[in-house]
């Protein structure tokens, strides 16, 4: 009897435990994982509609409510000239080196540096003792070939005296004689050191006892009431300068200019080390503030165009295709920017010429125009 109760109690627990096995099996079953998974992917497209809905409707109310400050100006037409920059360096209308016409030591200087000289005024003279003598003595040979010559000239052409050979040698020694003085004459007055020309004694090479000799640099002259501007202009520019063209000079190391002036030279050739050639204007030059030496920043006039359209550089957009500008359409919160392709032409000073894609009169963005897009509503904060 104990042995049957077991046994009954055995297949009982065995039941048990085949029931929950049949129930592992049938949950794992094919058909109730292609259920589950079902109803997962269902939950996932709702879930997914949902979103896209909230995001969709999130974008729309922020490009409803986008709206971008923009400073704005208005287009017109006006003269634009087009000019050639150039880099030029001053020097001075008449610029001279004196140098010593005779030899002999320095006795006295006349003139400090930077005193103002006038053509001929002296500047220094030299040791004269020597050609001193030398003038009296050819002095009175001369007075002795003259007082020869003008008696046998009486006694030949009055008495029939003397032979004609001594009548030609009186008359010649007598012109002789007097060549000679008039040589040490000049020499003498060379011992005298003199301006060439009116100007400003710049810089003197020689003191009190200096030794000088012909050709010995004493002194240098410079005349700045005017100046020359001289510069080298591309060679593609050949054909658009000339004599009489316009020029513009500004010299912003001392913030002075622009000077007004026009081209008295343009050169025949074109160097080959930079193809330029060159030009010069002259520019008055009261009080000698422009100092030779100095660079002076040239400005060409090439061309002048009428009525053409301008706008400031910075209202551009550089986009794939080339430039694009942004006008404003509408007028308070109606008001949008549009963009616009443009044609450019030539560019001066931080302004370009539109050559298509602007109309006068319409509103251009000069500020915003970066983070604005075709279509964007804007408010116009300032017009210039």
């Amino acid at each position: 009897m104990i042995i049957g109760t077991q046994d009954t109690t055995m297949n009982a627990e065995t039941m048990k435990y085949g029931a929950r096995a049949q129930a592992r099996r049938r949950m794992s079953s094919p058909s109730l994982l292609l259920h589950l998974a079902a109803l997962l992917l269902l939950s996932l497209v709702l879930w997914g509609c949902g979103a896209s809905a909230q995001v969709e409707g999130s974008t729309d109310e922020v490009a409803y409510s986008r709206v971008i400050n923009v400073e704005v100006t208005s287009v017109a037409s006006m003269p634009f000239t087009e000019t050639i920059q150039l880099t030029g360096t001053v020097q001075a209308q008449q610029d001279v080196t004196i140098s010593a016409e005779e030899s002999g030591v320095v006795r006295e200087i006349l003139l400090a540096k930077g005193s103002r000289v006038r053509k001929g005024q002296p500047i220094a003279r030299l040791d004269a003792a020597l050609l001193e003598a030398q003038v009296d003595q050819a002095r009175a040979l001369s007075e002795l070939a003259r007082e020869t010559w003008e008696r046998r000239k009486r006694l030949y052409e009055e008495d029939q005296v003397g032979s004609e050979l001594s009548y030609l040698e009186a008359k010649y020694g007598a012109e002789q004689a007097a060549a000679n003085l008039k040589l040490l004459q000049e020499r003498l007055e060379r011992t005298v050191i003199r301006a060439p020309i009116d100007g400003v004694l710049d810089t003197r090479e020689i003191e009190v006892g200096t030794m000088v000799g012909v050709g010995t640099p004493v002194a240098r002259i410079v005349d700045t009431d005017k100046v020359k501007i001289t510069a080298g202009v591309p060679e593609r520019y050949a054909g658009d300068v000339a004599v009489g063209s316009p020029v513009a000079v500004g010299f912003g190391v001392m913030g002075e200019g622009p000077y007004e002036g026009r081209i008295s030279y343009v050169g025949a050739v074109v160097n080959t080390r930079n193809r330029t050639f060159a030009i010069e204007a002259i520019l008055p030059n009261p009080g000698g503030i422009i100092k030779p030496e100095m660079v002076a920043e040239v400005s060409v006039a090439r061309r002048t165009l009428d009525d053409v359209t301008l706008v400031p550089q910075e209202s551009l957009v550089r986009v794939e295709g080339g430039f694009v500008v942004f006008v404003v359409e509408g007028e308070g919160s109606s008001a949008v920017a549009r963009s616009r392709p443009v044609e450019l032409g030539p560019a001066q000073q931080n302004r370009v010429v539109i050559l298509q894609g602007l109309e006068p009169g319409e509103r251009l963005v000069v500020v915003g125009q970066q983070t604005v897009a075709d279509g964007d509503r804007v408010n116009v904060v300032a017009e210039r």
